[in-house]
């Protein structure tokens, strides 16, 4: 079967994915919530950015970078991101996790040392592997169209990873430039091209709003359906809606409640931004009891990550006060009519 008859036979199909159930869409029945909530709970690494970067981030985004670009191998300066798996469970109670690669420079596939301690430790743990957020492997919406290539192959091996680890899905970026129905397009290709290789073995590829016209729902939405295949949706990130003055349709920030209602009829994964919280435990940008009740309107009932960003409170501390507000936040929902 070529290429076009693939997407042809995968779109037949497609039309009716964001009616579905969405465990029948990413998730297995036994990953249904037990947490009494409508969902289940998981804690995304980036939130501990700065525990393992460490010594990497003292001068900032700038050093960090430079560091990646230039010695990659001694970006994690801080705790050892092998830990991950015990810190979840045992620092915060927390039993399912989802990775991010930045923390694991120059990993070449499956057969990596730190890729089997990864899996080992999260089975210690009894730690459910959920997705893998990839980063920095080239724009899956490069107008060069060998570019575009070369990243979608770089992709290949994490697709490989996260089968081996578990997860059901990997979490991408639709970088791209150019008008909005170029970068659609160039977006699309890509996408479509990594969610054929996904496919071969159940996993899903999931794009963030992160930046750029990412960060339009309505953009995002429109690639997704395009690319019309089952295993290609959406990672609705509930703070990750700011895009450049001039990438904006409206305004530079994009609304998140109208953001996160048009991503979630394809979402097979969602993320908790926090940032920081007032005297009641309540997220100062975000009101959480709305949009979790946006969520559960569209019938999610697989895993919400924590990602926590913020600079007053601790990495830990913010974590933890994520974790309270989504049981409190959550309950209120679960249980309103």
């Amino acid at each position: 079967m070529n290429r076009k008859e693939f997407l042809k036979l995968s779109a037949s199909g497609a039309a009716g994915v964001a009616t579905l159930p969405i465990w029948v869409q990413g998730c297995a029945p036994s990953e249904l919530p037990s947490t009494g909530l409508f969902f289940d709970i998981s804690l995304a690494q980036w939130s501990l950015h700065k525990t393992f970067f460490g010594a990497s981030m003292y001068n900032g985004w700038q050093s960090l970078n430079e560091i990646k670009r230039n010695d990659p191998s001694n970006v994690i300066q801080g705790r050892n991101p092998l830990e991950f798996a015990s810190i979840a469970r045992n620092e915060f109670g927390i039993d399912a996790i989802e990775y991010v690669t930045q923390f694991y420079p120059n990993t070449k596939g499956v057969g990596d040392a730190h890729i089997k301690e990864l899996k080992q430790r999260s089975d210690n743990e009894g730690i459910r592997n959920v997705l893998v957020m990839v980063d920095d492997e080239g724009a899956l919406g490069d107008p060069d169209e060998n570019a575009r290539l070369t990243a979608v192959q770089n992709h290949y091996k994490w697709i490989d990873i996260a089968t081996y680890l578990g997860c059901h899905s990997v979490r991408v970026n639709a970088e791209s430039s150019g008008t909005w129905d170029e970068q659609k397009e160039l977006a699309m290709d890509g996408l479509g091209r990594l969610s054929e290789y996904a496919a071969k073995q159940d996993i899903n590829v999931i794009v963030e709003n992160h930046g750029g016209l990412s960060s339009n729902g309505e953009w995002l939405s429109s690639v997704i359906s395009g690319v019309g295949l089952d295993n290609c949706g959406t990672l609705p990130d509930f703070g990750n809606f700011r895009i450049s003055p001039e990438e904006a349709v409206e305004e530079v920030l994009y609304d998140p409640y109208k953001g996160v209602e048009e991503l979630m009829p394809y979402a097979k994964g969602v993320s908790a931004k926090s940032n920081d919280f007032d005297e009641l435990g309540n997220e100062v940008n975000l009101d959480y009891e709305r949009i979790l009740t946006i969520v559960k309107d569209a019938g999610y009932t697989g895993y919400i990550g924590i990602e926590y960003e913020g600079d007053r409170l601790s990495e830990a501390d913010g974590v933890q006060a994520t974790l309270e507000l989504l049981k409190t936040a959550g309950k209120k929902v679960t249980e309103a009519t």
